[in-house]
């Protein structure tokens, strides 16, 4: 019997099994799916996150950022946010006197390094290419795989996604909603080198995002109704290019800095929260516990936040199942989790409220907040170290 079982090695998974991992458990992850070995010939993948200060120093105390760096990642010193340019905030590292507000690196180049650092731990085993078919949940938890092979775990993680097996077999309710909107994810590569700032106007129809990327390549999300995407993405890339530069910014195309279109793809965006994130001898974080609206890039550094506070519990060391234990996971790592992940869900949802509407009333408040939030440097200050997980 091992210690624990996570079904699913993504970004969330994989780090938590080195977290583990350090503290002498006894691990397996299953992973049905490896993500394609990194190569320097490789394009952009469409799926990035931004991470933050914060997510990074739990990464390199887990020893997968120097495997991430040592592939590619875009550091920004910058964040500007607008509705109209004359109401315009811009963030800078510099302004609280950090090199850097966080990075963005693609998602498969996270996983990477976290399963690469993994393989240096003898006491973790990582299951691959084989899918689970049945989760039985008693005093201990028993995982049978397609090949119907069993692992028997003293208690099973849930770290597998929105649709997570280990929540459904542990009857754990969630509630939340899809939301009308969708986003569209379109990778570009600028003819020049882009600036280490990432930005969003918001419109009526819904936000417009550029995230800088590895070389001369960008990240645009583009915020906007079901039908209206499905519009776009029928176009072919030189239509769409056309309805890019009609539709975004002119920070797009400045200095005449030309582009076309790699790839694109369209995420449905859903909020969903559950019930609870311990259940007999289960416990859920990362997605399968919550997801937000991506509008702060906050998802992932959620996930790592769920993994410290687990993390703190584990280093404790007590007894898997004695009272001791469960009551300290509820106590420190599902009440302020749950509190933290509400109040995060709570602001990006009030933030999308405020911004993607033309009612006027609405429109003249947040411009007064842009405007204010601009002149008055220690709340901008402050706004910007939460934002970057220094608060």
């Amino acid at each position: 019997m091992v210690d624990f079982c996570i079904n699913g090695g993504g970004m969330v998974g994989a780090a938590l099994a080195l977290g583990l991992a350090q503290q002498q458990y006894n691990v397996v992850v299953i992973e049905p799916f490896l993500p394609k070995p990194f190569s320097d010939s490789d394009g952009p993948d469409l799926r990035v996150s931004a991470i933050s200060d914060a997510s990074v120093t739990l990464l390199e105390a887990l020893g997968a950022w120097q495997h991430i760096k040592a592939m590619r990642v875009k550091p920004y010193t910058g964040l500007s946010v607008w509705d109209e340019p004359q109401h315009r905030t811009d963030f800078t590292a510099q302004s609280i006197n950090v090199p850097q507000l966080g990075y963005f690196v693609e998602n498969r180049l996270l996983q990477l390094g976290c399963l690469q650092a993994l393989e240096q731990f003898e006491n973790v085993t990582v299951i691959t290419g084989k899918k689970v078919k049945r989760i039985a949940l008693e005093q201990t938890a028993t995982v049978t795989l397609a090949d119907d092979t069993s692992i028997e775990a003293q208690w099973l993680v849930g770290a597998d996604g929105a649709n997570s097996q280990v929540r459904q077999a542990a009857g754990i309710g969630t509630n939340g909603w899809q939301y009308a909107q969708q986003a569209m994810g379109i990778t570009v590569e600028m003819q020049k080198p882009v600036d280490a700032i990432t930005w969003q106007q918001f419109t009526p129809s819904g936000p417009k995002a550029f995230l800088p990327m590895f070389g001369n390549y960008a990240s645009l999300v583009w915020y906007d109704s079901v039908d209206e995407l499905k519009r776009l993405k029928s176009l072919n890339n030189a239509q769409l290019t056309q309805e890019i530069t009609a539709a975004f910014p002119q920070e797009l195309t400045l200095n005449n800095n030309t582009f076309s279109v790699v790839d694109k793809a369209v995420f449905p965006l859903t909020r969903s929260h559950a019930n609870s994130y311990i259940k007999g001898c289960s416990v859920i974080l990362g997605d399968a516990a919550h997801t937000i609206n991506p509008l702060a890039g906050q998802g992932v550094n959620l996930g790592f936040k769920d993994i410290e506070a687990f993390l703190s519990v584990t280093a404790k060391r007590m007894p898997l199942h004695s009272d001791a234990f469960v009551s300290a996971l509820k106590q420190d790592f599902e009440t302020p989790r749950k509190r933290d992940n509400v109040i995060m869900m709570t602001a990006m949802d009030g933030f999308y409220t405020l911004f993607s509407n033309d009612v006027a009333p609405i429109k003249w408040i947040r411009n007064q907040l842009l405007s204010v939030a601009q002149r008055i440097e220690p709340a901008k200050k402050e706004v910007l170290k939460y934002a970057i997980g220094m608060r």
